[in-house]
């Protein structure tokens, strides 16, 4: 069964277009232990909002697991992992996070509950309802 994640990135560090250009890339650089454990969940084929955090502070795409946890090749020390993504597609009308926070529905989002959190599940309601904001049909 498919879970659903959202990931963030700094447009000015790694971009939406970096990703589509790019086709697979490996997730690196969290480090952050819960955001870690959300790696090691994900399985191929999930899907994940693209976020683009800081800059903008909206979800601009859909990327896709491609492959599971493996060692992150950019830690110098400690269990970090990394997962590889694949873009999907993008998000047809971005959806900024005053969005978000507007809608009741997506009150416990974890971007507005835990918003240091670079890697959080999404709950299915909630991935319908952003989708439906984007207008991003699958």
């Amino acid at each position: 069964m498919v879970q659903y994640w959202l990931v963030k990135s700094e447009p000015d560090a790694f971009s939406w277009d970096q990703q589509v250009a790019n086709g697979v890339e490996p997730w690196t650089g969290v480090r952050n232990h819960t955001a870690k454990l959300n790696l090691k969940a994900m399985k191929k084929g999930d899907l994940a909002f693209f976020y683009h955090s800081n800059i903008g502070k909206q979800i601009v795409g859909v990327v896709q697991v491609a492959r599971e946890a493996y060692p992150d090749p950019t830690a110098e020390s400690g269990d970090w992992v990394c997962v590889d993504m694949k873009a999907v597609r993008p998000m047809p009308k971005p959806v900024t996070l005053v969005d978000i926070k507007a809608t009741p529905e997506l009150a416990d989002l974890p971007l507005i509950r835990q918003s240091r959190l670079s890697v959080m599940p999404v709950a299915k309601p909630h991935w319908d309802r952003i989708c439906r904001m984007g207008g991003y049909k699958r």
